[in-house]
């Protein structure tokens, strides 16, 4: 295994081994612990907004490399590609963008433990390279709900997000026997990781109620959200166990957030676990700044983990500054147009297109890295002084 490259990182991960000194759990190569003898607390408003003043506004996309159709050719050894990974966090520090909101998956860690935490310690050191702090999203229950590892398939033409997998499956989620599968690689990953200053945070699980609408409802689990209820709790406690350094959220996505008492089962778990606030917005700014004014009574920190989609009145140019006004950090969805095929939109799946849309659904950049929008850019760089224009 790779050696940390931080002292303390290094000690985070042997001290629960010493603590736990009978033989420990072993997932692929990797020694995983289930002690929670070092599980910390929720953070209190006071450590959650300490934490934020020291983060610079952060603004940033939801990343895959525009080679990788989903989150397992991104992080399969035989896929994990380093050239494009880079050039393409090049291009978002390039106009100001300091984060990332990355996506993990279960089975990667299930076969190989030891080659996915190092492939994922390689993708921290370009990030921090390229001056970007991700934050790393450890389920996801959009999309296929019926993930496989191996040679992934290529995209369907004009499909928005015609490969991206759920983490954990369906078939992980109705089958009890698999959970303790799930617990070794939430406790490893964040394990490994839980005092390294090269990550922003964790994000959870990712929309963990989506029924998937019309893209795969027909071969989804019907009780689905029954399932997923239990183990977000359980994934919360898993996570915290393994004292991260960095704050644990899950984003609400859906519904009408106007008082906590009116929140789903699955959106209190949400918003009452999470050390920070983080919430999804597809729709207009005056929708945007509602729902912040609305999730403003926590009093914590507030990450909009997605938003712009340009048809939906979703735009830079709508959200950016009123997020900034608020402070409010922001991850649009999409940064270099690529298999996941994203600048289509989400009826793709209802409706035949035959060419790409005159108006870009999500993505910054094409293929070729020259900008979809220069105004877009031009606005970004501005409102962060951060992009290559304003050094």
């Amino acid at each position: 295994m790779k050696l940390h490259k931080s002292f303390f990182g290094l000690c985070a991960l042997l001290l629960p081994l010493l603590q736990n000194c009978a033989s420990p759990q072993k997932e692929g190569d990797l020694a995983v612990v289930s002690e929670e003898a070092t599980s910390r607390e929720i953070w209190t408003k006071e450590k959650a907004n300490d934490w934020y003043a020291q983060q610079e506004w952060l603004v940033g996309s939801n990343f895959i490399p525009s080679s990788a159709i989903n989150q397992l050719e991104m992080w399969q050894a035989e896929t994990f590609d380093t050239t494009t990974i880079n050039r393409e966090l090049g291009l978002a520090s390039s106009i100001g963008m300091n984060t990332a909101r990355v996506y993990l998956h279960d089975l990667p860690f299930g076969q190989d433990s030891a080659g996915f935490v190092n492939r994922i310690d390689t993708f921290l050191d370009l990030a921090q390279r390229n001056n970007i702090k991700p934050l790393l999203v450890i389920f996801d229950s959009c999309w296929d709900p019926f993930p496989a590892l191996g040679t992934q398939r290529q995209p369907k033409p004009h499909v928005h997000n015609s490969g991206w997998v759920q983490s954990p499956g369906a078939n992980a989620l109705k089958d009890s026997t698999q959970y303790p599968r799930l617990e070794r690689y939430v406790k490893g990953i964040v394990a490994r990781f839980a005092q390294d200053d090269r990550i922003l945070g964790w994000d959870v699980w990712n929309e963990p109620d989506n029924g998937t609408g019309p893209s795969y409802e027909a071969v989804e689990l019907p009780n689905k959200v029954d399932l997923v209820l239990p183990l977000l709790e359980k994934s919360f406690v898993w996570a915290r166990s393994q004292n991260p350094s960095q704050p644990l959220t899950s984003g609400v996505w859906a519904g009408e957030w106007a008082t906590h008492e009116g929140l789903t089962p699955i959106q209190k778990v949400q918003l009452e676990q999470s050390d920070v606030i983080s919430f999804h917005n597809y729709d207009s700014p005056e929708e945007f700044e509602k729902r912040v004014k609305w999730l403003q009574r926590y009093e914590r920190p507030m990450l909009c983990t997605e938003y712009m989609a340009r048809p939906n009145g979703s735009t830079f140019q709508g959200f950016l500054p009123l997020a900034k006004k608020y402070n409010v950090g922001m991850y649009n969805w999409g940064l270099v147009d690529g298999k996941t095929q994203t600048k289509y939109a989400w009826d793709t799946w209802t409706k035949q297109y035959t060419a790409a849309p005159e108006v870009w659904f999500h993505d910054i950049f094409k293929a070729d890295g020259t900008p979809y929008r220069q105004e877009e850019v031009a606005l970004i760089k501005g409102l962060t002084a951060r992009g290559t224009a304003s050094n």
